[in-house]
């Protein structure tokens, strides 16, 4: 069964995640590269926006990509079959029960996942124990309290606070970018190392303010209207005002700034 997954699963957040990974190729992906005849494990893979990505880099490493939603996994399996991908095996599984014996991978993806887990050390571990010796893991979250923007706005931002503690109720951290090198270390992963991947957008950037502001991070928050009212976490009339402050931010003297975290490691 899946887990609480705080974005839902409908046609618009998948749509949501394609045109994330499109906007974002560039600033999270260009040196991600894995060597011909190799082997990738990718945990978590969604509807497969990363996937496609991780194939088109690596044409010559073969992908087994796991995704514990069975929905998911059949829009990532229409999408590869829709881009003539070949190289890619597509798996139903749970990251914490994986059917894979130790050291079979040579390397190790993970992006927007940890973000989600009651206990990503524990996931961690699990995939270390997947890795070869020398193998490497690569690993991308982003970080909702980096968020910034002009004009500023108490609502915009109290829209974000709530979909970061709606997230922490089900048992995930939306913050957990600054997080990513000591849970590293601590599951054991030698020569971490983590880089920040800032997305900063302004009208002179316009396929960023289409591509992230609104159809990535403002579609996103936009998700969890309805769960956030119910809840009473916050009025109709300040999320209403958030939203609306949040999109004032895409005009001409609008700006928006949001940061990535990429860790990568070996397993020594």
């Amino acid at each position: 069964m899946s887990r609480p997954y705080i974005h839902g699963r409908s046609k618009r957040e998948a749509e949501r995640l394609s045109d994330q990974a499109d906007t974002l190729t560039r600033i999270l992906h260009h040196d991600t590269r894995y060597p011909h005849g190799c082997r990738v494990l990718e945990a978590g893979c969604g509807v497969g926006a990363q996937t496609a990505i991780l194939s088109a880099h690596s044409p010559g490493a073969t992908i087994t990509s796991v995704e514990i939603s069975t929905e998911s996994l059949r829009i990532a399996r229409w999408r590869m079959r829709e881009l003539h991908i070949k190289t890619v095996d597509l798996v139903n599984g749970d990251i914490f029960t994986l059917p894979f014996r130790e050291s079979a991978f040579d390397h190790i993806f993970v992006c927007f996942v940890l973000e989600h887990l009651h206990n990503p050390r524990s996931a961690l571990l699990k995939l270390r124990s997947l890795l070869k010796t020398g193998g490497t893991i690569t690993i991308i979250e982003g970080d909702h309290g980096s968020t910034f923007f002009h004009p500023d706005s108490p609502f915009a931002q109290e829209t974000i606070r709530t979909l970061v503690s709606l997230q922490a109720e089900k048992g995930g951290d939306a913050c957990i970018g600054r997080r990513l090198y000591p849970l590293m270390k601590e599951a054991g992963f030698s020569d971490a190392a983590v880089s920040e991947r800032m997305v900063y957008v302004d009208a002179g950037r316009p396929d960023l303010v289409e591509g992230f502001t609104r159809k990535t991070f403002i579609a996103m928050v936009e998700g969890v209207r309805e769960e956030a009212l119910a809840r009473g976490q916050v009025s109709q009339t300040a999320w209403e005002k958030g939203i609306a402050d949040l999109e004032r931010t895409t005009e001409a003297d609008g700006t928006f700034c949001y940061t990535f975290f990429k860790g990568t490691g070996t397993k020594g």
